[in-house]
């Protein structure tokens, strides 16, 4: 089972929510991946010179060099034009070509604007490369039982005062009989890493005011559709811009009865070796 580093915690369906399609453009176009983000910028540029190729085209002859009524020709030319290149075998052959191309060269450089703005944003968008382990494990550490997570930072810099908090959000039912997803902060053992830069395992005590006490316990919560929600902050020292990174679990995850494999080494010369193919294994406890 690969670590997890997603952060979608579960699939949302809205109903009865209008929204434009300008609304919240530069918000939509940073959470697209790159690929689709460059097949609509390639769609947008396509259809925009489709539009000023048929513009061209109301007037037969408006274009120099070019065969008459020939859209193939046209559609270049209005290439050449929104991309200021000008190989000087098409050009504006009357006046109302030259309106035309002079309000195709303003679309196109605005239009460039936008998305040369847009690809920097996303390209400089602060993210965080976090792995998660793909299960959570409950056992014993020091002679107590823990439930607990494995992190690590799968870049080759330092997150600095790294913050980790955990939600155990459960369904609860009112007097009413209105239902409820209510969330409930669990104390972690050291929720504070103020040099993240290897591995991390943080753990929750389960004492008797833990929710995960006593050992069947687990099982009401499951009854009540538990989920564990880990949300990761800090600041990232290389472009001292804060950074996020989330992961969720379902009670499935959780391994009862292990603990994790080591995945960090030291070489005699001090050197750190992590392995991060032993990420999400564990070993089970002797019973």
């Amino acid at each position: 089972m690969p670590a997890k580093n997603r952060g979608d915690l579960f699939e949302i369906k809205t109903i009865g929510l209008k929204t434009a399609l300008h609304e919240d453009v530069y918000h939509r176009v940073l959470r697209l991946p790159w690929w689709l983000f460059f097949l609509e910028v390639a769609i947008g540029f396509g259809a925009a010179n489709a539009l000023f190729a048929t513009l061209y085209l109301f007037q037969p002859g408006s274009i120099a060099g070019a065969e008459p009524g020939s859209f193939p020709h046209a559609f270049y030319f209005s290439v050449q034009t929104m991309g200021t290149i000008g190989y000087g075998v098409f050009s504006p052959a009357t006046h109302y070509a030259h309106v035309v191309a002079s309000f195709e060269s303003l679309t196109g450089l605005l239009g460039f604007a936008v998305v040369t703005g847009l690809t920097f944003a996303k390209f400089a968008r602060p993210t965080a490369r976090v792995l998660f382990s793909a299960r959570a494990v409950i056992g014993s550490r020091d002679g107590t039982r823990h439930l607990m997570f494995r992190m690590a930072n799968a870049r080759h810099n330092t997150i600095v005062e790294a913050s980790l908090r955990v939600l155990l959000l459960v369904d609860v039912v009112t007097k009413e009989g209105e239902r409820l997803r209510v969330p409930q902060l669990l104390p972690l053992v050291r929720d504070q890493n103020p040099f993240f830069r290897l591995t991390w395992t943080a753990s929750h005590l389960i004492d008797e005011k833990s929710p995960f006490y006593p050992p069947g316990a687990i099982e009401s919560l499951r009854e009540r559709n538990a989920l564990l929600l880990l949300t990761l902050s800090g600041l990232d020292d290389t472009i001292s811009q804060s950074i996020h990174a989330r992961c969720s679990y379902d009670l499935d995850d959780v391994v009862v009865g292990a603990r994790f494999a080591d995945v960090l080494k030291v070489l005699p010369d001090t050197t750190r070796v992590i392995d991060y193919n032993k990420m999400d294994e564990i070993v089970r406890e002797e019973s």
